[in-house]
This record gives structure tokens, C-alpha cells and sequence, in this order.
């Protein structure tokens, strides 16, 4: 029994006008998770994704596989993608991209996405149980290919139970070990050990856990 179900059981028990608002807000949760999961369901299976079992979405999110290229999302993965998804504020529709030829974009089991953007053109790897806070960013390119100042793309690895606050930014090249814990706002340019708490622009390790 998840959050919002125990909400559910407890406010039965006694309707008041007090706890009326929050009641709605659960049941209108449920009705419009269980719409936009199936949504996104269709749009995973036209782009060509492989969506695991039991993801659920609030809100619209964005698949775009780039031909020959390939994304798999693990079983049981959440995202909120409207702004009324979460109470911390998203700004946009989680968005889950492939690049360019031969990409490849996994994530594992149990991750949570609240706004998030995730694009590869190369390959980025998620583990399980990973944290990922409103309006993070996760890219392992430069985007402006036809830029000269811009570099090669390289590959990111985010390993098991890595929490990523809001706003955090997690650019190419870049590996972060598992348990590490990365503060609001920052911005990851180099890798993270594992069982840190990581933050700045750039991060550096603050200490340990």
C-alpha cells in the first residue's frame, strides 16, 4: 500500500469538511495517473521504448527514440510531468530522448522523475532506485554539434539509490556512485564517489555519509 492509498483509508474513516480538499486532491491524482499512464503506455510502445512493468506517470511525458538508436526504462519507475504533480513546482513534462544513431539510454528499476530531462547521445545508464528531484537534467552532449567549441559526447553512469536534488544538473562524462546524495542546484561537471553528499557549481564532495 503506497502513500496516497493509506491517505485514502485513513480519511475515510472520517469525513470532514477539514480533510474534503485533500480527499479530492487524492482521488483526482488517481483518476489522472491512471489516464496518463495508459497514454504514455501507447506513446512508449509508437516510439519504439521498452517500458517496464508498472511505471506510472502524472501528467504527459515525451519519448523521442532517435531511429536505431534504443531506450529501456525499468519496471515500477514514477513520473510526474505536470505542475500540479508535485508540490515542490515542475516547470515542464519529464522528457526522455535518444539523440543519435546508436544511442542508448537505460534506467533501472524503482526511479522516480519530477520534471526530469534525459537525453543521450551517446549512452546514459541509470540504476535502481534513483532520486531524481523537480526539473534535473541529465545529458552526456554538448547539443550544438555544429559548434566547433564544443567537445566529444561521453557517457554518464548514475549508480543505485543516487539522489539528485532539484535543479541539479548532471553534465557528460560524468559517473556518480551509488548512495551519493547531490544538494539542490547543483551542477555535476566530474564524477562522485560513492556515499557522498555533493554539492556547488561545480559540485565537490561536502562529506561523507
Amino acid at each position: 500500500m503506497n502513500q496516497y492509498e493509506q491517505d485514502v483509508n485513513l480519511t475515510m474513516r472520517r469525513i470532514s469538511r477539514d480533510k474534503l480538499p485533500h480527499l479530492l486532491h487524492i482521488y483526482c491524482r488517481k483518476i489522472d495517473s491512471f489516464y496518463f499512464t495508459f497514454w504514455a503506455q501507447l506513446t512508449a510502445r509508437w516510439w519504439g521504448v521498452r517500458l517496464g512493468k508498472g511505471c506510472s506517470f502524472v501528467g504527459r511525458p515525451r519519448f523521442v527514440r532517435y531511429p536505431n538508436s534504443y531506450i529501456e526504462i525499468g519496471p515500477d519507475c514514477r513520473f510526474n510531468s505536470s505542475y500540479n504533480s508535485n508540490l515542490i513546482g515542475v516547470n515542464r513534462p519529464c522528457i526522455i530522448s535518444t539523440l543519435a544513431d546508436q544511442a542508448k539510454l537505460f534506467i533501472g528499476e524503482g526511479c522516480g522523475f519530477s520534471g526530469t530531462v534525459i537525453s543521450a547521445a551517446q549512452k546514459i545508464i541509470l540504476g535502481r532506485n534513483v532520486r531524481c528531484g523537480a526539473n534535473t537534467l541529465i545529458t552526456d552532449t554538448d547539443w550544438h554539434w555544429n559548434d566547433p567549441r564544443t567537445g566529444p559526447n561521453a557517457p554518464v553512469e548514475i549508480e543505485d539509490n543516487v539522489w539528485l536534488g532539484i535543479n541539479v544538473t548532471v553534465m557528460k562524462g560524468v559517473t556518480i556512485g551509488e548512495n551519493t546524495v547531490v544538494a539542490a542546484g547543483s551542477i555535476v561537471t566530474k564524477s562522485l564517489p560513492a556515499n557522498v553528499v555533493a554539492a556547488g557549481s561545480p559540485a565537490k564532495v561536502i562529506r561523507e555519509l
